[in-house]
């Protein structure tokens, strides 16, 4: 799956466009919530050294934001980094260049957004 893939699921089931926030970075951008304006995932392009790999190519690396007992599991997965630039306790850095099956690309990115979601806080 590639950055555009997920930026059009995102607007498709979250109405979430891609925001570029950084004036000397043209390559990375968020998705956040309409409501919250917080972030569900952060796309950007970077040396894949910066994940641990022995390569300085760069790629387009996916963060979202996954539960911490789940993190550890997923850092098992090939394509699946502990975050680059975020929490690594409650991100995670998933490699867009295919060695990820697309269905759980996509499943760790719902999940992420539920995870984000502003919760309501109940009565009493």
């Amino acid at each position: 799956m590639d950055r555009q893939g997920i930026f059009d699921y995102a607007e498709k089931e979250y109405g979430s466009f891609p925001e570029y926030l950084w004036e000397n970075d043209a390559t990375s951008a968020v998705l956040r919530h309409g409501d919250n304006k917080k972030w569900y995932a952060l796309i950007m392009n970077i040396s894949k050294d910066r994940l641990g790999l022995a390569d300085t190519h760069k790629a387009d690396v996916l963060n979202v934001k996954c539960e911490p007992e789940a993190a550890g599991i997923l850092h098992m997965t090939r394509g699946i980094f502990p975050a680059y630039h975020m929490n690594k306790r409650n991100w995670i850095s998933i490699l867009l260049d295919d060695s990820i099956d697309e269905a759980l690309v996509l499943d760790l990115l719902d999940k992420s957004y539920e995870l984000t979601l502003n919760k309501k806080k109940g009565k009493g």
